[in-house]
């Protein structure tokens, strides 16, 4: 009897309601590890450190074959038309606009083949950065010197000497910023530079043909080593 009043009391009796403290609720799962914003971009920046690196150390690899076959087929037509032209003023503005004309087939085969070097995963640098702007750096300051050079002895009357220094300076121009390069271009200046001191020693009589030899034979030799050996 006693026990039944127990239970009457304190398990069926409405007016006692249970007092159970409340448990805290458990810690959300995570299902991916957060990676925290600051190691985020300290590995950006590492890796922008290492394709930086890679690109200062490489070469200059758009170098191009099959474009240099191109300046060569137009410096022999140049050589051909400067030959029978009449006056030095003539013979200079033909040599002029063959410059032009394998400065304008340079730049487009350069980027075709610079962009053809990244389309299949090769290197491809930039024109302009990393080797490509070493490379130009040091391939543009005797380039400038020679049409500096060419004004001056032009004026004065001294065309004689225009072969041996255009073949000369060029050299220079290929063999320094060969040295960013593949290993044939240093070796094409030396030839450049060889062609000049020999139109600087040869009879002018000899000057259209050395220059044809030059910007003709030369680059039409190393134009179709380097399209086989690296590319076009």
């Amino acid at each position: 009897m006693r026990a039944a009043l127990c239970v009457e009391k304190n398990l069926t009796n409405p007016a006692r309601t249970a007092s159970l403290e409340p448990m805290n609720g458990p810690d959300p799962v995570r299902l991916h590890d957060e990676e925290p914003p600051a190691l985020h971009e300290h590995a950006m920046a590492d890796l922008r450190f290492i394709r930086r690196t890679m690109e200062e150390a490489g070469s200059f690899t758009a170098v191009p074959g099959w474009g240099m076959v191109f300046v060569g087929v137009t410096a022999l037509g140049a050589a051909a038309l400067a030959a029978l032209s009449r006056g030095p003023r003539a013979w200079l503005g033909i040599w002029l606009v063959e410059a032009a004309v394998a400065l304008a087939i340079a730049a487009v085969s350069m980027t075709r083949k610079t962009r053809g070097e990244r389309a299949a995963g090769l290197a491809g640098h930039p024109l302009f950065r990393g080797p490509g702007r070493r490379f130009a750096l040091s391939f543009a300051p005797p380039l400038a010197a020679g049409a500096l050079l060419t004004a001056v002895l032009m004026a004065a009357g001294m065309t004689v000497v225009l072969p041996g220094l255009w073949l000369l300076l060029y050299g220079a121009s290929v063999a320094t910023g060969g040295a960013f390069s593949i290993r044939i271009v240093p070796v094409m200046g030396a030839c450049f530079m060889l062609a000049g001191a020999a139109a600087l020693l040869a009879p002018p009589t000899w000057s259209d043909a050395i220059l044809a030899a030059g910007f003709g034979g030369l680059h039409l030799v190393f134009g179709v080593l380097i399209a086989r050996r690296h590319g076009g």
